[in-house]
């Protein structure tokens, strides 16, 4: 027989655009059009349905950049339609290859009642079926003239991503808006080639099944009589009948399909524009789950279901309904789907404890996976976290985006940094917006990792991103694909249903150690330095006013504020977001995000000192006292306590070196800063061990062009080391403050537009130089890094992450230890040898990167690490970073890890003084090993009284130690991170005389419910 596979190909294509599709609506009148157009920001549904409307036609101009239009779309049905099915086709302008990312609507009718959402691929609504004849049309559509941020043309500068530099030229155009007859027998014609079709291309040319494919479609399309498609449809259909019910091979992939649409919280619009996103998109899926009785789906971020209860209500409703019969499923259990790389350690818990909480009290449903599709790569604290939320599972696809090597599982256990280890699942399909094409399916079957032991994978199935969901058409397809030959099998089922059968099949599943490092969206650890230093300040501050509420409830009877720390977590969860955090969203997202955290840092400074206050007593009194919230003891002050401090060490000097700079001494260090106002030395006195490589200078800062291939704000590419400018020029070196207690020396640079001022600062009984950064940062598609080459040979080092640390390697003997060239830490990073090792700690910086040399001249090794302090990419936000901005970092020679914990606490939690008649204010709590970690002292949630203490082993090695309480104490209690009563940790928890004793794995994070006797 002769090959004539690509004349049936084109043929049906052709087909299918000009003759088949067009026919699925025979029919149309038009409508009649009004619009009134809100003056500002989106106006409340009943203001939207009063206005008065202005007639628009077809073709008329619309919609400003984040504009809200109100349509009226007006019509009666023909006489001669009566029996038949009549939907609206309503098309603001779309784009068909861009749902989500352009204009939407959401459908009202006159009492204000949603129906649905309008988007690219949905654009129809339901009138009757059977239709009425005569029967009014009269409905309402909230348009929003969301911009097109990023175009065919990815990555252009935009002033679109922010309403105040948006401008007010229309984006949009009136299409079509008619009423229609729906031919759903044309309809399932389209969707029967479109399924048999899509696999035909996947399937090898020399198996039969293709070839019974092509003969199929080429009688259906003979079938068809191109001037009478209506009437000859189901002639059509009949040809492939056959085809369609030939059941797949027994060993076929098993896909769970579920409905989805990966909502970005705020991305390339801003949060408000989020409440809507979501409302229009659930309108529509509880509307497809009424009429589709097999489809199920899921919807991930607390914080989402939050909106349209307080915003749509009516939506809501219809969420509750289709969630309590089990068919619209919560997801995830996290406040919002976070980063997991930059949030501290109770963050990170707290996106668990806020968001599972919210599902069990709305829905009364406890989430076992968590749910992170698009999250740019997943720290090695995480699984230890998802245990303790009472969660086992963990399903992404992110990773699948890596640029260099491909990772070897697609369902394995992931083991985190304490040893716990959690079921994973990385989607085969390789995205989280599947949407049933014959290629997707194929590419998830012969993608699988994981053949011969296991067959099951996760398609999450709907348009995301900016919303819409599923599909009618997705739904139609999956059902043709339940059990077809040549295909994967596809059953919609819920996320649980599918790891439970995952996790069935897969007994020994493969183990991946550490973090999953994602290989790309490197710079999403530095871009919107505010943002990232907004975030790291309301955590801070958050930890600060739990611990002194908390302390003043119980001392002194005032009253603790639940909900509004309540509310400011929530907000402070809200913005870990994974485009809000990584400084990827549009510069209105981020102009939003710095103004809420000062408001949120006023808010809490005020708790924080009216705690104290209560505790310091009458401010007229004679005590100064020194507010410790760091976990460690300093100036003679507990953690957790105020005390009158004990006298400061004296000792500093500072004197001018003959070749320019000068050295800096306080009987711990010896810091010389030479002429170039460059850290030129930093002995520890006690060893005599020199910091600073020979030859070398520590806070020098470098300056790179910046310039990615792709998705600016959000990619570093290696290539930018190609070229580095070192800022060594000097405007003025000067001693800055000289005293017994401190000294300082400061120098200022200029570069390009740009200008730095650092002010190094060296302290009594400190063994630590304090770096004060100021830049006032004007340039543009350029990277600011601060190099630390430090005298020390190590194969690895180590950066804190949540609840511990992590190591990395310093070479690059392997493509994955080559592609981390650019990495996370919290607070610290730590280099060592055996006996010495050094700490480099940060207030609020994330991204860095280490390297490693061997030196000429005496063969040592130089180890080099770098923080990122700016970069200015020009997209999604051409402003980004520009301004002044204030870094603080601190170099500690001679530090073990436990030095490099708790000088990363101090440098973000400030001693406060407040003085007053009280000399002391004791603990709550106290340990009596270094290594364990007090991360949050608050009260219970459930407003009980009891005292909650959240203590992790934070050193990586096995500890023993004894928690004392100020109180007396009846009982501790381990929970998990709810609070709930727990026997998942597995390290010792009892109670004997008065106190706690524990014993902790390393990393091991335990929670504490402790009850006060009497």
């Amino acid at each position: 027989m002769h090959d004539d596979r690509t004349l049936v190909e084109s043929r049906l294509k052709r087909v299918l655009d000009e003759r088949i599709r067009p026919a699925v609506y025979p029919e149309s009148v038009p409508l009649e059009v009004g619009i009134w157009t809100a003056p500002g920001e989106p106006v409340p549904v009943a203001e939207g349905l009063a206005a008065p409307r202005a007639p628009i036609a077809v073709g008329d101009a619309w919609g400003a950049p984040w504009g809200t239009s109100w349509i009226t779309v007006t019509g009666t049905v023909p006489e001669a339609w009566a029996g038949r099915t009549v939907e609206a086709l309503i098309d603001l302008g779309f784009d068909a290859n861009m749902p989500g990312f352009q204009c939407e609507g959401l459908v009202y009718r006159p009492d204000g009642t949603p129906v649905k959402g309008l988007n690219p691929q949905n654009q129809w609504v339901r009138i009757a079926a059977p239709a009425a004849g005569g029967e009014q049309v009269l409905l309402h559509v909230e348009a929003a003239a969301n911009p097109v941020i990023l175009d065919y043309h990815p990555f252009l500068p935009t002033e679109l991503g922010d309403k105040e530099t948006a401008g007010d030229r229309p984006q949009y155009k009136l299409a079509r808006m008619d009423l229609a007859v729906f031919d759903e027998t044309v309809w399932q014609l389209v969707l029967d080639l479109e399924v048999l079709g899509e696999l035909m291309a996947e399937l090898p040319v020399e198996g039969a099944r293709r070839w019974e494919l092509l003969r199929a479609i080429e009688r259906a399309l003979d079938a068809v009589d191109l001037q009478d498609v209506n009437g000859t449809a189901a002639a059509a259909r009949s040809e492939l009948a056959g085809v369609l019910a030939a059941p797949a091979v027994p060993s076929a992939h098993r896909i769970s399909a579920i409905g989805h649409a990966h909502i970005d919280s705020a991305w390339l619009w801003p949060l408000r524009e989020t409440v809507r996103k979501v409302a229009r998109t659930t309108a529509n899926m509880t509307a497809l789950l009424e009429d589709e009785p097999d489809f199920l789906y899921t919807m991930s971020q607390a914080q989402q279901f939050a909106w349209i209860k307080e915003h749509r209500p009516e939506v809501y409703a219809r969420v509750r309904k289709a969630v309590a019969e089990g068919r619209f499923v919560p997801a995830g259990g996290m406040w919002v789907e976070s980063d997991t790389n930059m949030p501290s350690s109770e963050a990170m818990a707290r996106q668990f404890v806020h968001g599972k909480r919210f599902f069990l009290d709305e829905f009364g449903v406890e989430n076992h996976e968590a749910w992170l599709p698009d999250t740019f790569g997943f720290t090695g604290g995480l699984p230890q976290i998802i245990r303790n939320a009472g969660s086992k599972w963990l399903l992404t696809q992110k990773i699948s985006w890596s640029q260099v090597n491909t990772f070897p599982h697609h369902t394995f256990l992931w083991e985190g940094i304490d040893g716990t280890r959690i079921f994973t699942h990385f989607p085969p399909v390789d995205t989280y917006n599947c949407s049933m094409k014959g290629s997707e399916i194929a590419h998830a079957a012969r993608n699988f990792k994981d053949k011969g032991v296991a067959r099951h994978s996760l398609a999450p199935t709907g348009w995301g991103d900016g919303g819409g969901g599923t599909t009618r058409e997705m739904v139609a397809k999956a059902a043709r694909l339940r059990d077809l030959e040549g295909s994967a099998t596809v059953r919609w089922e819920k996320p649980a249903e599918f790891f439970a059968k995952a996790e069935a099949e897969y007994p020994n599943p493969p183990v991946w150690v550490g973090e999953l490092y994602l290989e790309l969206h490197r710079a999403t650890l530095t871009s919107q330095a505010k943002t990232k230093q907004g975030n790291r300040r309301s955590e801070n501050l958050l930890r600060e006013a739990e611990l002194w509420c908390a302390t003043a409830t119980l001392r002194t009877g005032a009253e603790y504020p639940y909900e509004q720390l309540d509310r400011i977590w929530k907000t402070v969860l809200l913005h870990q977001f994974h485009d809000i955090l990584p400084g990827s969203s549009i510069a209105w997202v981020h102009r939003e995000a710095e103004a809420t955290y000062a408001a949120l840092a006023e808010e809490l400074g005020d708790l924080i000192r009216s705690a104290q206050r209560a505790l310091a007593g009458d401010h007229r009194g004679e005590h100064e006292l020194v507010f410790n919230a760091a976990p460690h003891p300093r100036s003679g002050v507990a953690a957790g306590g105020a005390a009158v401090p004990t006298p400061a060490e004296v000792g500093c000097t500072v004197a001018e070196r003959p070749e320019g700079g000068y050295l800096l001494r306080n009987g711990l260090l010896d810091v010389v800063v030479d002429a170039d106002g460059l850290i030129a030395s930093a002995v520890e006195v006690a060893s005599g061990r020199e910091t600073v490589a020979p030859g070398t200078r520590a806070n020098l800062l470098q300056l790179h062009p910046d310039f990615p291939n792709m998705w600016d704000a959000w990619d570093v590419d290696q290539f930018y080391r190609n070229t580095v400018t070192d800022l060594t020029g000097v405007d003025s070196l000067t001693v800055f403050a000289e005293t017994a207690e401190k000294v300082s020396v400061r120098v200022v640079r200029s570069f390009g537009s740009s200008t730095a001022v650092q002010t190094l600062t060296l302290r009594a009984g400190e063994q630590r130089l304090d770096i004060e950064t100021l830049v006032d940062w004007h340039e543009t598609e350029k990277f600011l890094k601060a190099a630390f080459p430090l005298d020390v040979h190590t194969e690895r080092y180590a950066a804190e992450t949540q609840f511990g640390h992590l190591y990395r390697p310093t070479h690059t003997n392997t493509s994955w230890d080559a592609a981390k060239f650019e990495a996370c830490n919290h607070r610290f990073v730590h280099f060592d040898e055996p006996g010495w090792g050094v700490a480099l700690v940060t207030a609020s910086t994330y991204g860095h990167d280490v390297t490693r040399t061997v030196r000429d001249t005496d063969g040592g090794t130089t180890t080099t690490v770098r923080f990122s302090l700016l970069r200015a990419p020009r997209f999604p936000d051409p402003k980004t970073d520009q301004g002044l901005h204030r870094f603080r970092h601190a170099l500690v020679p001679g530090a073990a890890i436990g030095d490099a914990v708790r000088e990363g606490y101090r440098i973000g939690l400030p001693e406060r003084r407040v003085t007053g008649t009280a000399e002391r204010v004791a603990p709550l709590v106290e340990l009596d090993h270094d290594a364990l970690v007090v991360s949050a002292v608050k009260l219970a949630d459930d407003r009980s009284g009891d005292l909650v203490v959240r203590v992790y082993e934070a050193s990586g090695g096995r500890v023993r130690g004894r928690l004392t309480t100020s109180f007396p104490l009846a009982d501790a209690v381990p929970c998990d991170l709810l609070e709930r009563p727990w026997g998942g940790t597995r390290g010792e928890v009892t109670v004997a005389d008065g106190a706690v004793r524990l014993a902790l794995r390393p990393f091991e994070l335990v929670t504490l419910r402790l009850r006060a006797a009497g």
